[in-house]
This record gives C-alpha cells, sequence and structure tokens, in this order.
C-alpha cells in the first residue's frame, strides 16, 4: 500500500503554492511512504492531491483555517490526569466555562475512563455523569460540546441534551448502533485508532508499519461510517496516541501526522500529558508534562492538526497564538 505525506511550509514567500486543507500551511512537496521519498506534489494520485488541497468544512461552525482547542473535561473518579477533580454537576460545569474563558473553541466531556487498564462503565452511570453536565452548560454557553464515548446510548443522550459531536474512541468498533444515532442526528464524528479495549490495549502492541496499519484501519472505518449514512464534511480522523502504542508508535505516528491528512479529513490529536511524554521528558507526574505536551502540540501544528485535545487550554492558546505570529501562518 502506498501512502502519501504531504511535505509543509509556512514560509510566506511560498504564498505560491498550494495550501493544505484550506488551512495555515502550504504544499511543498509530497513523501511516498514506506521508502520516504521526497517528490513533487503532482507525483502524487489525483485523488490524493484532491484530498490534500480540498478545504475542510467547519467543524460544528468554526471554520478551520487556524488551529482549534478541544479541551478536556472528565467527569469520572479515575481519569489518568483529571479524575475526581469534578464530584458534581455544577463543579464540572464552572470548570467548562472556565475552559472556554481561557480559549477552548470545543469542550470534550466523557464519563468513562479509557486509560489503560480502565474497566467499563455501566450505560446509565455513563449518562447520569455526563448529561446534566452538557444540559447546564448548555444553558450558560453556546460552546461546541463534544460527547466522548463509545456507547450509542450515550451519544444519543447527550446529543438530546446539547452535545454538537461524537467522539468515539473505538471508530464505531465498539456499538454497533453508534454509526445510526451518528447519522441521525446529522453531528459530527471523530474516529480514532485503537487497538483491543482499554483493559487490554497497551499489553505488547505490534505492528510491521504502524503508518500503515493505523491509516489503514480509519480508512476503513471511514469507509464503515459513509456507509451508515455519515457525510464526509462530518467526519474527522483520530490516530489514537497512546491507545495500543508503544512509545516508539507514538513518535513514528507523530512525526509524520501528516501523513493523515491524505484522507481528506480533518486531524484531530490528543497527547496532552500522557505517559510517553512523561518516558521521554522524565516527567513522572501528570502536573510536571506541560511543556512536553506543548512541544508535541506545535509540532503537530506544524503539520497543520486542526484541532488539539489539551487539558491546559490557556497555556496552548498562547503557544498557538505565538506560534502563528512568529511563522507567519495566516
Amino acid at each position: 500500500m502506498t501512502l502519501w505525506r504531504p511535505i509543509l511550509t509556512t514560509d510566506p514567500a511560498q504564498g505560491a503554492l498550494p495550501r493544505l486543507a484550506g488551512g495555515w500551511t502550504r504544499i511543498t512537496g509530497v513523501e511516498r511512504w514506506p521508502g520516504g521519498q521526497a517528490l513533487p506534489l503532482s507525483a502524487a494520485p489525483s485523488a490524493v492531491i484532491h484530498a490534500l488541497t480540498a478545504a475542510r468544512a467547519p467543524l460544528c461552525g468554526l471554520p478551520l483555517d487556524r488551529p482549534r482547542i478541544m479541551a478536556v473535561l472528565n467527569v469520572t473518579p479515575d481519569s489518568f490526569s483529571d479524575g475526581g477533580r469534578f464530584p458534581d454537576p455544577g463543579a464540572a460545569t464552572a470548570a467548562a466555562l472556565q475552559m472556554v474563558a481561557d480559549g477552548a473553541d470545543i469542550v470534550d466531556i466523557g464519563g468513562e475512563s479509557t486509560r489503560p487498564g480502565a474497566a467499563e462503565v455501566p450505560v446509565a452511570v455513563e449518562i447520569a455523569r455526563v448529561v446534566p453536565v452538557i444540559r447546564a452548560l448548555r444553558v450558560q454557553s453556546a460552546v461546541p460540546i463534544s460527547i466522548d464515548t463509545r456507547k450509542a446510548a450515550v451519544a444519543d443522550a447527550a446529543i438530546q441534551a446539547g452535545a454538537s459531536m461524537v467522539n468515539d474512541v473505538s471508530a464505531l468498533g465498539w456499538d454497533p448502533a453508534m454509526a445510526g444515532v451518528v447519522a441521525a442526528a446529522g453531528v459530527p464524528l471523530c474516529l480514532m485508532h485503537a487497538i483491543g479495549t482499554p483493559q487490554t490495549m497497551q499489553a505488547d502492541p505490534r505492528y510491521d508499519d504502524v503508518l500503515a496499519e493505523v491509516y489503514l484501519h480509519l480508512a476503513t472505518r471511514i469507509a464503515q461510517a459513509q456507509d451508515a449514512g455519515i457525510a464526509a464534511d462530518r467526519l474527522l480522523v483520530d490516530p489514537g496516541i497512546g491507545f495500543g502504542k508503544t512509545v516508539d508508535h507514538n513518535l513514528a505516528l507523530l512525526r509524520r501526522i501528516a501523513l493523515f491528512h491524505s484522507l481528506g479529513m480533518p486531524i484531530l490529536l490528543g497527547v496532552s500529558r500522557k505517559r510517553f511524554i512523561g518516558v521521554i521528558g522524565n516527567a513522572a507526574e501528570m502536573g510536571e508534562r506541560l511543556p512536553g505536551s506543548l512541544a508535541v502540540a506545535l509540532t503537530a501544528v506544524a503539520q497543520a492538526v486542526q484541532v488539539m485535545r489539551v487539558h491546559d487550554i490557556k497555556a496552548t492558546k498562547q503557544a498557538f497564538d505565538l506560534w502563528r505570529a512568529v511563522m507567519g501562518a495566516t
């Protein structure tokens, strides 16, 4: 299988080159994978060229002409970073409003931990955790709300309460009814790559070529979503950093994350405070991983990743604003 990664620049002197997906970077050429051979854009198949150069549709009304920040809000007792911080809907809603004030474009609310080793949560419990927060936030803010769930009943209840999109870490692989719920609601859907379940995903994950295998998995799930009636312009992809990957797998994906633009969908990426950042950056505590999280986020933005899912909203927004100003990424 031949894949194509756009080679990108934000150099203002390259203004005549085509923009990547209508965004803030321009395409100087392509890399053919496997092999790593750099070629002119014209060497890629016409379908790939179209996928790379076609502007992406707005996400929940947000133009994707600049990096967007998705704030993480877990109303769980056991999520790896913020579990237990928001014991009631009032505290969670107040936290969400602060995230919006700090610069969040979207708030991603989850009621089931997907950290390595986490156990499944009953549907009724998950709904009871997320729906009151979504309802309260929707009354007080127009911010787009994402429901982070792999269960159709939870997604449906969240959408009825005011959620604007669905973030499915199983990419339609957990609940056969999920595609129908999303299609009927007409909301955006993020398809994330993972292997196994949170309980098993880090038990010796292996790939022959992690880039090709994650790409093919996502392409298959995109086709499944479209066959179920979900429009292509409502789909996003996430390579699932840390979900069934070693440190080396994560790094391989991040080095060539732009490859996933050739799927023709916006890319959502969640790396904030993850374990590999602690391993590489010698930061055992979650609170010590902000510098590493920002470093990876800026690397991703340089590769035109459109949506970053983060815990530290104010710091990320400042980093993005400075990066865009210095690089002239407009």
